[in-house]
């Protein structure tokens, strides 16, 4: 991982906060104990404080103005820090560490890199001294409205065709969608992947959580019978956001789509849309983007985030995940 976190640095000043404090020369014996003290009690403060710290050394701030947070959902927090260099945009979990923020960073990298729909560009992975960790990525200005639907469509499928996988479908780090680990080891085959390390994870997941067998086993039923939906499929690993739904989706100040908070694989590109139920999407949006086809396989790609949400919320979202696997085993006769 700590390769990861250098690349993301790669852009920034190379030279460190510890660095920096090594060139500054000693204070004389004659200095001012009270300034000594001063400027010591600033160094231990910025210590202390990892993000202050990146902001101030590798961030190119010389002061931050100002903090406020902003609405971080319910697994981490968020703020905004205001510094003479412009905003940054920062997320803490006190509980989780790196790694969950190391992927979405690495996810942020690899779609900003297509250069094609917008994204903040990541900066910082780091630990908190107290535990926990945090992420500092770039401050992107929101405007009124989630922007033209049928611009993010066309973004989408710029992004889904500049970015595709030679090593078939996964991702180079395992992540998290939402807080429930997300299974990418690299796999050739697609029908596979979905089956092993999407619906049949979170089903196992489901099982030893909640000791749900009904569900566990008719969903194995599905797993073992989908293969027909697949048939005429053009399906090639492309770079996907992994969590799109309305939380996720924004625009910049003119007009043009954001997307943000990712949970990135290479992947069908159908299977972008599978949080499609939370995300608002309408006529616009589709035509924009989809070929005939998907309606067979739009409910199993809802099905995966459906058992997500079962294992994340609990049992509210049970119904919704079994009536789509009944109804799949009835349509294909097992």
């Amino acid at each position: 991982m700590a390769a990861n976190v250098a690349l993301l640095s790669a852009s920034s000043p190379s030279t460190s906060a510890s660095s920096i404090l090594r060139r500054r020369p000693r204070p004389r014996r004659s200095a001012c104990p009270r300034r000594a003290a001063s400027r010591l009690s600033v160094v231990a403060a910025m210590s202390d404080d990892p993000i202050k710290e990146w902001i101030l050394t590798e961030g190119k701030a010389t002061q931050i103005t100002g903090t406020s947070s902003i609405g971080g959902g319910c697994i981490n927090a968020a703020q905004r820090y205001d510094t003479d260099a412009g905003s940054f945009f920062v997320k803490t979990n006190r509980r989780i560490g790196p790694a969950m923020f190391e992927g979405e960073a690495l996810g942020l990298k690899a779609m900003y890199d297509t250069k094609s729909i917008r994204v903040p560009l990541p900066y910082k992975v780091g630990s908190l001294p107290t535990g926990g960790s945090f992420i500092i990525m770039e401050y992107i200005q929101f405007g009124r409205s989630r922007g033209d639907q049928s611009a993010l469509g066309r973004k989408l499928v710029e992004m889904h065709k500049a970015a595709k996988s030679d090593k078939g479908y996964g991702f180079y780090v395992e992540n998290t969608i939402g807080s429930t680990p997300q299974i990418n080891t690299w796999t050739a085959d697609w029908i596979e992947f979905y089956s092993k390390h999407r619906l049949g994870y979170q089903l196992k997941l489901i099982s030893q959580r909640f000791g749900d067998s009904a569900i566990y086993e008719k969903g194995q039923q599905l797993i073992e019978k989908m293969h027909p939906l697949f048939d005429g499929a053009v399906i090639e690993p492309c770079l996907l956001h992994g969590d799109l739904w309305s939380g996720n989706i924004s625009a910049d100040t003119n007009g043009d789509p954001v997307i943000l908070d990712p949970a990135c694989y290479y992947g069908h590109n159908e299977a972008e849309f599978g949080m499609s139920w939370c995300a608002g999407f309408g006529g616009e949006f589709y035509r924009s983007y989809f070929e005939p086809g998907f309606e067979k396989r739009r409910d199993l790609y809802l099905l995966y985030h459906y058992l997500n949400h079962y294992n994340l919320f609990g049992s509210g979202y049970r119904s919704s995940a079994m009536s789509i696997i009944e109804d799949y085993l009835r349509m294909l006769k097992a």
